[in-house]
């Protein structure tokens, strides 16, 4: 097989396919690049997610075994690559365009992602007055519920970025894919270009991402959740803890679709012939008898925006 580089296009995505292709020769294609990509997530997610640190750092020494000394340095490298080109070039689906390139989607899973121009122009169609927005609503968040490896929500932030809008304390970016890998390329990609948000693993259809607060500041999260570093920010932080609050506050109140209803009749009082036995029952029986309210947090807020 030939040298997948004269594929690609830019120097960057050259160099990067080039290192790839050294690492190929005891592993198969899918496997280094499953496996560099995990671990770049794991990489960036442990040094600011305290919680999850434990296991996805063992995840991560389990992958290095796998490889030697100078495949790991190259990997390194290759990472390195990665944050140069990003910054260099904040308007690209790098990691979505080198996975087509070399045909790993069509060899995992079929898969094709939307063009990165075609990203783009999405974008600038439905944003809108982005900064209107925001002054009106002090922050917005959008989410792509298949987002691959994020190229829409990476043309998201690049056209706030035209409507001189800072993405990084303006937008919260919630994405979600089925594809454990593909999801960690979006990951990888959101917290390079300084994207507050977070990644959900999951299938959509049948579990989508949920969270406490009716913002989607503060997901449901059962470890299959991954926040970017930018997530942990102050400005972010402050925003978290006010939902929490307001939070609170509402379950005090009881759930809003309960709040103004009437309050129930009180049952008949009934003759005691069982003695203190019979007494609980009827009580118990009454008390199924009333409204009950859901669990907190399942109501309508709960399922976060579609972008």
């Amino acid at each position: 097989m030939g040298s997948d580089a004269r594929l690609v296009r830019g120097a960057a995505q050259k160099e990067l396919v080039k290192a790839f292709e050294s690492l190929c020769g005891r592993h198969g294609r899918w496997e280094v690049w499953a496996d560099w990509i995990v671990m770049c997530a794991c990489s960036i997610s442990n040094a600011v997610d305290r919680v999850h640190r434990e296991k996805r750092e063992e995840t991560y020494l389990t992958l290095c075994k796998k490889y030697t000394e100078a495949e790991m340095q190259t990997m390194g490298e290759m990472f390195g690559m990665v944050v140069a080109a990003l910054d260099e070039n904040p308007d690209q689906d790098l990691l979505g365009e080198i996975f087509m390139t070399l045909g790993l989607g069509n060899e995992h899973n079929g898969q094709f992602f939307t063009p990165y121009d075609v990203c783009r122009a999405m974008s600038a169609l439905t944003i809108g007055d982005i900064a209107a927005q925001v002054e009106r609503q002090g922050w917005v968040s959008v989410a792509d519920p298949a987002c691959g490896a994020g190229a829409l929500l990476v043309a998201f932030a690049n056209e706030c970025r035209r409507q001189k809008v800072n993405y990084q304390q303006s937008v919260l970016c919630v994405a979600q894919d089925i594809d454990f890998t593909v999801g960690l390329m979006c990951y990888i990609q959101l917290s390079l270009l300084g994207c507050a948000g977070y990644v959900v693993i999951g299938d959509t259809l049948a579990h989508p991402s949920t969270a406490h607060d009716r913002r989607g500041l503060i997901p449901r999260d059962e470890g299959n959740v991954w926040y970017t570093p930018m997530y942990f920010h102050a400005i972010w932080h402050w925003r978290r803890a006010l939902a929490r609050v307001d939070m609170m506050c509402k379950a005090s109140q009881g759930p809003e679709e309960h709040q103004n209803l009437p309050a129930p009749e009180e049952p008949p009082e009934r003759p005691c012939k069982g003695g203190n036995g019979e007494s609980r029952k009827n009580a118990e029986d009454d008390l199924k008898r009333r409204p009950q309210p859901p669990d907190f947090g399942a109501n309508e807020y709960g399922q976060l925006t579609l972008f």
